[in-house]
């Protein structure tokens, strides 16, 4: 069978994580073929720098995908069928603003979770909804794949203000954990492991995990947590097979502490944020952020190797690698595209899949993929804990979309408020008018 050749959008054509997906499209031609790519971005400078060493990639591996980059929407989105969508509103100078402003009153500030990821919601809600507007106004037809963050806030918003459109929002955290999972079993692939898993975006426990033949693995996996967190072998022997930030590895450590308040199951790494706010916050320095860390290493790395491909006119030996959210991006386009009812964790609406469990809640789960979307699987009632947690933190996420649709200061307090990471509603009135003055012109005026 022929398989119908696919156009892609990439928006956000000038994000660090954008080759990543160019290299793994590019490595799957064979079961998702493509006969255009298309960058958008509304920094034209910024993306450019992506765009000329990709087009000199594509020349040398693919020449028959046409490309083109642009910041004209219509020329952007006319004759797509996927949007692969990454903005960053703001960009890295505003992250730095959601880590650094909430440090000065001892809360941590983190790029999806508590007052920073509500402060870099608040500028994505806007941003994410102009995309879908484009997408339906000239390709009606098309899917957007939203990785954009922070998913929870962004999911919430597209379920509460665009209820109908073709979005399905995503999140490779987990997938990055189940890597390392592999490796911890010694497996080949995460692919070689089916997984039962429920919570919210960064915000989730695994449940099962088993083998293709049907054998548990949890035990496994368990004993090599409650001992060293998701550190690999390779990284406890001294060899990791790949460069890890300091940051990530004290993250992937304490999943040996978050573990340990529920050893029936597995945990998101995110959860340190919400489970021990005090330890970050004190951990963190405030002068130097993981935003500042990651202008130091990946932007400066992706940027320069792009500008040394430009510059010397061939990709022969060039440094770009796919990251582990871009395979799973392809599978998803796949799914949709070809009916392949890709088994996936996805960020839908709850709607009786968490049976004891608020039914519009968008929650991240795993699904059955195929040309109609997103079909859940159910995953029955959950733990009081658990429960308790989440019922928790969608509070926050809805609220959030409330204040940024009802311009409402009021609501904008109540979920810093309601935020597990915040200790007091004065210490998130005084963030909150301090991420105010940071935000103007990025968020809707409150009042």
């Amino acid at each position: 069978m022929t398989l119908k050749k696919q156009s892609i959008l990439v928006a956000g054509g000038g994000s660090t994580f954008t080759p990543g997906i160019i290299m793994m499209l590019l490595e799957n031609l064979e079961i998702f073929p493509i006969r255009q790519i298309k960058f958008y971005d509304n920094d034209e400078e910024r993306q450019k720098q992506i765009a000329d060493a990709v087009e000199i990639v594509l020349k040398e591996r693919a020449p028959e995908i046409e490309f083109l980059a642009t910041t004209d929407p219509e020329t952007a989105f006319t004759d797509i069928d996927f949007v692969m969508a990454h903005i960053r509103v703001g960009k890295y100078a505003m992250r730095e603003q959601d880590e650094k402003i909430p440090l000065k009153y001892g809360v941590i500030g983190q790029e999806t979770c508590g007052p920073g990821g509500i402060s870099y919601g608040m500028r994505s809600i806007g941003g994410v909804l102009e995309l879908i507007d484009y997408m339906e106004q000239y390709s009606p037809d098309a899917w957007m794949l939203n990785y954009s963050n922070p998913a929870a806030i962004v999911a919430e918003a597209t379920r509460k203000l665009k209820p109908n459109s073709k979005i399905i929002n995503i999140c490779d955290m987990p997938v990055g954990i189940e890597h390392r999972m592999a490796e911890i079993l010694g497996l080949k692939s995460r692919k070689d492991m089916t997984v039962r898993y429920y919570g919210l975006n960064h915000f989730g426990w695994w449940t099962d995990i088993r083998d293709k033949d049907g054998n548990d693995l949890m035990p496994a996996i368990k004993k090599h947590v409650a001992e060293h967190g998701y550190v690999t072998p390779g990284e406890l022997e001294g060899t990791p097979g790949e460069d890890i930030e300091p940051s990530w590895m004290h993250t992937y450590g304490k999943a040996k502490e978050t573990f340990a308040l529920d050893p029936n199951t597995l945990p998101n790494t995110y959860l340190k944020y919400y489970l021990f706010p005090q330890d970050e916050a004190e951990k963190a320095n405030p002068e130097y952020t993981r935003a500042n860390e990651v202008m130091d290493n990946r932007e400066k790395q992706v940027f320069s190797e792009c500008n040394r491909i430009s510059t010397i006119k061939t990709a022969e030996d060039a440094k770009l690698v796919t990251d582990d959210h871009a395979s799973y991006i392809v599978d998803l386009a796949r799914a949709i595209a070809y009916n392949t009812h890709e088994r996936m964790l996805l960020i839908v609406p709850n709607d009786g899949a968490i049976s004891n469990f608020d039914p519009t809640a968008m929650v991240e789960i795993p699904c059955i993929v195929g040309s109609n979307g997103p079909e859940t699987i159910n995953q029955g009632e959950i733990p009081r804990f658990q429960k308790g947690l989440m019922e928790q933190q969608v509070a926050v996420e809805k609220l959030v979309v409330e204040a940024w649709e009802e311009k409402s200061y009021q609501k904008l307090w109540q979920a810093l408020t309601v935020s597990k990471i915040v200790p007091n509603a004065r210490v998130a009135r005084e963030i909150l008018d301090d991420l105010i003055v940071a935000n103007k012109g990025f968020w809707p005026e409150l009042s």
